[in-house]
C-alpha cells in the first residue's frame, strides 16, 4: 500500500486520548491509529449511503422488520 505523509490539526484532548490508546496497544503507532479511524469512518459513510439508497428504493423497514433484525443481531 502506498502511503502519504500529511499534517493534521486536531484538538489537543483528542490527540491525548489517541496517544493513550496507542500506548495501551490499540495500534502500533499514532499514524496507524489515525489511519484505522479514517478507514472506519469512510466505511461507515459508505454503508450509510448504501442503506439510504435501499430506503429510497424500497422504503424504510417497518416495526416488525426492525424487531426481527434486533433478534437476529442479538445471537
Amino acid at each position: 500500500m502506498t502511503m502519504a505523509k500529511v499534517a493534521l490539526t486536531i484538538p489537543t484532548d483528542v490527540l491525548s486520548l489517541a496517544k493513550k490508546k496507542v500506548r495501551a496497544g490499540r495500534a502500533k503507532s499514532l499514524s496507524a491509529f489515525v489511519s484505522d479511524a479514517l478507514d472506519e469512518k469512510l466505511r461507515r459513510d459508505e454503508l450509510t449511503e448504501i442503506l439510504d439508497s435501499m430506503d429510497a428504493q424500497h422504503g424504510k423497514p417497518g416495526k416488525a422488520a426492525r424487531a426481527w433484525a434486533r433478534r437476529v443481531l442479538e445471537r
